[in-house]
């Protein structure tokens, strides 16, 4: 059974569940407000202590949790794909994604930390106000305010996201690909790998190994974004949408709708229309 969104945000205090299994499809982004805790991610060990903020963006892999007795902080948790949806895949998103992955923590200074808490306190105060008509809008406008907040922050002390090796290399050009709407018609890994001069499986392990997600997902994500863009476009029919993405049939459009938006094409349309 489908969970309500205010079902899937959380906002909470409590420092040892940031990687309980009920976060497996979240991004948990977290304040430290005092004291210092510590924990183990993408097999490094990382600590935190005031105006430290955490963007975890694969729960499952966090462990050894600790914390001392003056440790305080609070978090979001909200869901991938719904954040996903909200955002652009522009230059930053991606590369910054990229570095978070490789290390979580930003620094901020007391004035960001208060913005930041402001945020947080904003969709704490909102999640439960369900009987809003445009509930999800509100949800997706505060969180995307906390977002950008935070690719702000990163952005200060984080110049030079990516490096210049091959790695690096093929990352960027793999990203600028997605960013320059290839997965509009292409959507298969051996088309990026074939564009890049490597094998699917170098380019799978690559972008998996940088990023900790997959190269289909990427993909997916970004074909999700702009299969959303033409849906809210009610001047091209779905058979057309479906022609213009370069889908071999229109079952197999409504079945990548489906997977990725949760719905089909049509009734996405229709509650739309009711909003």
């Amino acid at each position: 059974m489908a969970r309500n969104l205010h079902e899937m945000i959380v906002y909470s205090d409590n420092f040892e569940i940031i990687s309980s299994p009920a976060f497996y499809d979240c991004i948990v982004h977290l304040i430290c407000n005092g004291g210092t805790g510590s924990f183990t991610y993408n097999d490094r060990l990382f600590r935190m202590s005031g105006n430290n903020i955490a963007v975890i963006s694969r729960p499952q892999m966090v462990s050894s949790i600790t914390a001392d007795e003056s440790f305080r902080c609070e978090y979001i948790a909200a869901p991938d794909k719904f954040l996903h949806n909200l955002l652009p895949a522009n230059n930053y998103a991606i590369q910054g994604c990229i570095s978070l992955f490789e290390n979580p923590i930003i620094k901020v200074s007391d004035i960001d930390a208060s913005r930041f808490r402001t945020d947080l306190d904003n969709i704490r105060k909102r999640i439960y106000n369900t009987d809003h008509r445009f509930y999800q809008e509100l949800m997706g406008s505060l969180l995307q305010t906390m977002v950008y907040d935070l690719f702000d922050f990163h952005a200060k002390t984080n110049d030079n996201i990516l490096t210049t090796d091959r790695v690096g290399y093929i990352t960027t050009q793999f990203f600028a690909l997605i960013e320059g709407g290839r997965p509009k018609t292409q959507r298969e890994v051996s088309h990026y790998a074939e564009q890049l001069n490597v094998t699917p499986k170098y380019l799978s392990d690559t972008i998996k190994r940088v990023t900790g997600t997959s190269v289909s997902t990427h993909i997916n994500n970004a074909a999700t974004t702009i299969t959303l863009e033409y849906l809210k476009n009610s001047e091209l029919s779905i058979s057309q949408i479906a022609d213009e993405m370069n889908f071999s049939s229109l079952s197999y459009f409504s079945r990548f709708c489906v997977k990725h938006i949760g719905m089909s094409p049509a009734k996405f349309r229709t509650a739309g229309a009711k909003n």
